[in-house]
């Protein structure tokens, strides 16, 4: 019989024990920033109807983009490519009684078929936080404020991102006037938000192809994005910039639009952006709800926190290992571990016969702070000794 492979699926992860640790401390981070700006978790399903993704996200991400399949009920059905047409969706369906403005956010996880490379894979994380109901720059600022405080409390200085802002709005008046197609404006967005990734004559090319006339990149921003990048720097924002070449590639975004960029050298890329998209809930009926929000993925995070040296010494989550002398001392171990764990400790016996040396070995290499040792000297006076395993310091207890 063929043996199975060990490794994952192509574009996937596993996570180990230490990568958990670093999983969950960047969803802690996110979870804390956001709710202390009083934003609240919502969830859904992972499968939602592949038209919700051709309506607003665009033929070419379900196209070519994401894990679409028919059920059993031949319903064509994609795994989640992204979760704001998700969570349009939910507020659309209660909007009556949800009581705007709505601040919520999630941590789902995220499947799309493309090339894996370094901050792409097929399946990922992302904190997704929403803000409905406001249809002012006050919003837009409330979300990029939420954004750039996230990033400091990872521990990032201003001088290592940059957040760089646009308008979709003012990149389709300019793209409209000039363009030989009307229908073709969404394919320039797109091209446009490729720019990066294209040698200049490609991409001049393929913008010839589509215009009438050339398209002058170096324009001034509108009266809007002014006000927001100048209120966001009176914020204490210095690393904002006005970024007439961004255009993020969804098709519902109606207004502002940003992204972040990391500015070292060696991770000189776009981490996470977001936008306006007042529409997006005017696709299900019933009147249109103005929203802007973002995304922010786990792989470019953690590409960021291990480029710029910011991820912290993550201990295990057990606190204490009981070794034992003897396989007679077990159970003395389990009532002793009972009574710590009842006062708020993470503990593990040891249930091997290996030596006192290896036992404490086995809690050094994975990480716990701190040893008990069991033996018939403790069992009979009821004091043991808590060893830190880095300071070496022992405490009666």
């Amino acid at each position: 019989m063929k043996k199975l492979g060990t490794e994952p699926y192509k574009g996937v992860r596993d996570f180990y024990p230490a990568d958990m640790a670093v999983q969950k401390y960047i969803f802690k981070v996110w979870q804390d920033t956001v709710e202390s700006f009083g934003y609240e978790e919502y969830g859904a399903s992972v499968l939602e109807p592949a038209e919700l993704y051709r309506a607003k996200s665009g033929e070419e991400i379900v196209n070519e983009q994401t894990y679409t399949f028919l059920d059993r009920g031949k319903r064509e059905v994609t795994l989640r490519p992204e979760m704001t047409p998700t969570v349009a969706r939910m507020v659309a369906a209660k909007r009556r009684e949800l009581g705007l403005p709505l601040r919520w956010y999630s941590i789902p996880n995220l499947f799309r078929y493309e090339q894996p490379q370094r901050g792409r894979v097929r399946e990922h994380w992302q904190l997704n936080v929403d803000l409905f109901g406001i249809d002012s720059i006050d919003a837009d600022a409330e979300v990029i404020s939420l954004a750039y405080y996230i990033m400091k409390n990872f521990g990032a200085k201003d001088e290592d991102f940059e957040i760089r802002i646009n308008s979709r709005e003012l990149l389709e008046k300019i793209f409209t006037d000039k363009l030989k197609d009307e229908n073709d404006l969404s394919k320039a967005i797109r091209l446009l938000d490729r720019k990066e990734k294209m040698a200049p004559d490609e991409f001049e090319q393929a913008m010839k192809e589509l215009t009438a006339e050339k398209i002058d990149l170096a324009f001034e921003k509108n009266e809007e994005v002014a006000l927001l990048v100048d209120s966001l720097k009176q914020a204490g924002l210095t690393n904002v910039i006005f970024d007439a070449t961004l255009a993020r590639g969804f098709d519902y975004y109606t207004g502002t639009i940003f992204e972040i960029f990391d500015t070292n050298p060696a991770n000189k890329r776009a981490l996470f952006g977001g936008g306006r998209y007042d529409d997006l809930t005017s696709l299900f009926g019933g009147d249109r709800i103005p929203a802007v929000g973002f995304g922010m993925g786990d792989v470019t995070i953690r590409d960021f926190l291990e480029t710029h040296k910011l991820l912290p010494d993550l201990k295990s989550t057990t606190d204490i290992h009981i070794c034992t002398l003897d396989s007679e001392f077990i159970t003395e171990a389990e009532k002793l571990a009972a009574k710590l764990r009842a006062e708020g400790k993470n503990v593990s016996v040891n249930l091997t016969d290996k030596k006192i040396g290896d036992q404490i070995a086995y809690a050094d290499k994975h990480g716990i702070a701190a040893v008990i040792v069991i033996g018939e000297e403790e069992v009979k006076t009821g004091k043991f000794k808590v060893k830190d395993l880095k300071s070496g310091i022992e405490k009666l207890l």
